[in-house]
């Protein structure tokens, strides 16, 4: 996209049915206010995609050569910028996130996240939430932080809400441990990130929860 500096603005219709043109005409004249969220990066060029060098098959083989860091987990490893982040997504109005809790329940093994979002524009409008979980002295390579959970809100201009969003610990914090033959939950400090997008701004809040004892487990 050279020309992306060179418009006002960009809307992305995706896959369209019949009603498209109408879905496309109720957004630029304003009847419907845009919420969606990007499910995956946009490169500034295609050489910078993690699968650039291994896409395609060769004498009937395809590597996985990305491994885990597909997608924004490649491009924050690498520090390399994006045309636009997985997550990233405008609308007619602007939104604000406030008091950021994040409470590591030990009897239900969940990690219970809340946080104040207001809508500071002057439209009705949506938000997506996004709650990204980092390790921050993991054992292993892991990408820098990944989504673990996310909630909508709709609000009218001026108002907010407290929106809450409950992941299991286990879910949030593991990987697969080869050696082990197990999934292990690794003794350390976590950080939770509330964000509208994975390359996080002014709006992005973190806080912390602690994991006291490495453990193992198998199955779902």
């Amino acid at each position: 996209m050279p020309w992306v500096d060179d418009v006002s603005a960009i809307l992305w219709a995706w896959y369209g049915g019949n009603e498209t043109g109408n879905a496309i005409a109720d957004v630029l004249f304003g009847d419907i206010n845009p919420s969606g969220k990007l499910p995956l990066s946009f490169p500034k060029c295609i050489e910078d995609n993690p699968t650039f060098l291994n896409f395609r098959s060769e004498r009937c083989r395809v590597l996985y050569g990305e491994d885990v860091f597909i997608g924004y987990r490649f491009y924050q490893a690498l520090k390399r910028d994006v045309l636009f982040s997985f997550g990233h997504g405008l609308s007619y109005t602007s939104f604000a996130f406030y008091n950021l809790s994040v409470y590591h329940n030990e009897t239900s093994e969940n990690i219970e996240i809340s946080v104040r979002v207001e809508n500071t524009g002057i439209v009705a409008g949506a938000e997506v939430v996004q709650a990204y979980v980092s390790q921050r002295d993991p054992s292993i390579r892991r990408p820098k932080h990944e989504l673990r959970g996310y909630t909508k809100v709709f609000l009218q201009p001026g108002e907010s809400k407290v929106c809450s969003i409950e992941i299991e610990a286990k879910y949030a914090t593991s990987f697969w441990d080869e050696e082990r033959d197990a999934w292990i939950i690794e003794k350390d400090t976590y950080d939770v990130t509330v964000a509208n997008t994975s390359s996080f701004n002014e709006e992005s809040l973190s806080k912390s929860f602690e994991i006291k004892i490495t453990k193992l487990w198998k199955g779902l």
